[in-house]
């Protein structure tokens, strides 16, 4: 699926509801899968952010406990397209509650084959490509008071020479000092925009509405994903607390601007 700007001058590529590539005059700015880094270019995590190992994979919910491995089960379930136009796409996954989803990790690197939680809900993600940016929105439509936390985990492309930095507001961040920070990544709390800031090409501003943190991820200096979230999960040691959850309102939504800038 391809989107088009009305100055014809950006291009985003998206295959079933991952965005492969987002082309702003004539540059790629999205991590392209294949190359060294990670095996995706953007996905979401939902209804929780981090590990669950250390939990014996078991998340405590108001309805009991229920399996979930990294990142929670969204990321197993298939979206559908619901709409499209030249520039807007929106596509769509439903959960019905206590179905039981095969886990991919399972054998090779996990021990649970089934997952499940106690809701339903709708979980929409929204396309908008504008002449100066691309809008990603989220709406989570459930029962209303079901816990959950949410992430969007987009990579995007480097120069290679391990020279960017992200900057926000109060801090300024190396890649080196965010590769160093390991599987856990590098904590961004208590902001809604950061700017990648690179030698060559466009610098890239996100903006977010609902989230209010990131964590910044990458192992090797070609990539960086930077994700998102409701809450940080690796919080003293403490793996999924109930503080960290957010309680539906019957309907959530999230936002995140993506601007390519000079």
């Amino acid at each position: 699926m391809i989107l088009i700007s009305s100055d014809k001058n950006s291009i985003v590529e998206i295959d079933k509801g991952e965005l492969l590539s987002y082309i702003f005059n004539k540059e790629e700015l999205i991590h392209q899968k294949g190359t060294a880094g990670w095996r995706n270019s953007d996905t979401e995590m939902f209804p929780i952010i981090g590990p669950t190992k250390a939990n014996k994979f078991n998340v405590v919910t108001p309805k009991g406990n229920y399996n979930q491995d990294q990142h929670g089960l969204l990321r197993e379930l298939n979206y559908k397209i619901e709409k499209q136009t030249e520039n807007t796409c929106i596509f769509q996954k439903k959960y019905t509650a206590y179905t039981a989803v095969e886990n991919s990790k399972y054998p090779e690197k996990s021990v649970v084959r089934l997952v499940s939680w106690p809701y339903n809900f709708t979980f929409k993600k929204i396309f908008n490509l504008n002449n100066n940016s691309l809008n990603i929105t989220f709406e989570v439509i459930s029962e209303k008071g079901m816990p959950f936390m949410l992430g969007y985990h987009p990579a995007f492309k480097l120069n290679g020479n391990n020279s960017e930095i992200c900057n926000t507001a109060k801090e300024s961040i190396t890649l080196q000092e965010i590769i160093d920070s390991g599987a856990s990544a590098y904590p961004i709390l208590n902001t809604n925009e950061i700017t990648l800031i690179k030698e060559k090409g466009y610098n890239i501003n996100i903006k977010t509405s609902g989230y209010n943190n990131f964590m910044l991820w990458t192992e090797v200096p070609n990539m960086l994903c930077i994700e998102p979230i409701t809450a940080y999960p690796y919080v003293e040691g403490k793996l999924l607390s109930k503080e960290l959850f957010n309680n539906s309102k019957g309907l959530d939504t999230f936002e995140v601007l993506i601007s390519p800038l000079k």
